[in-house]
């Protein structure tokens, strides 16, 4: 389990926060990297109420670059959605992170998986994006904010950190929690995240 305990934690007014690394920032490793991630979120206005362990993962998509160190994270801030998200941002260039390809390696990844029970930027497009198959997403990005993230259960590098500190939040259009979408995984995927 996490730093804090998952139960007294209310999956309404919280985000629910996906974090990986797998490049190197100065002296840090990836692991240090998060660290850091987590001390420059609370300097951020963020307040974390749950962490999850830190857990080796392959790059995706396969043969993308070094494997990764991910975690999750339940956070509260008196923020919108967008600030939020530009909150992450700020974080992820302090920690050096360039994007120039989609999927690529990077120091610092910090995801908005979820804000309660929010959905952006509304039920059509939501499904549009979660149901575009796979060779159209390494082309096609969305223009904007689409939450809750729209390939959430099919990632267990997402679902298995998250499991830990977020069990029973709820999709708000499938209604499946993360424990159901977790479980769902094919076994050989939830496999290759393992914890360090």
């Amino acid at each position: 389990m996490g730093k804090n305990s998952a139960s007294s934690l209310n999956y309404d007014v919280q985000c629910l926060l996906a974090l990986g690394s797998n490049l190197e920032f100065g002296e840090s490793g990836s692991a240090e990297v998060l660290d850091q991630a987590f001390d420059m979120l609370g300097e951020a206005g963020f307040v974390i109420r749950a962490r999850s362990r830190y857990f080796n993962t392959p790059a995706f998509p396969a043969g993308s670059g070094p494997d990764f160190v991910n975690a999750a994270a339940v956070v509260e801030a008196d923020m919108t959605a967008a600030q939020v998200l530009a909150g992450l941002h700020a974080v992820e260039a302090q920690m050096g992170r360039l994007r120039v390809q989609r999927w690529g390696a990077r120091t610092l990844d910090l995801d908005l998986i979820a804000m309660g029970q929010t959905v952006l930027p509304d039920p059509q497009t939501h499904q549009y994006w979660r149901e575009l198959p796979l060779e159209a997403q390494q082309i096609e990005i969305p223009s904007e904010l689409v939450l809750p993230h729209p390939r959430l259960a099919e990632r267990a590098f997402v679902l298995v950190p998250l499991l830990e500190v977020a069990p029973d939040w709820a999709h708000p259009i499938t209604g499946d929690t993360v424990r159901a979408m977790h479980d769902a995984l094919p076994q050989g995927l939830r496999d290759e995240v393992v914890a360090l």
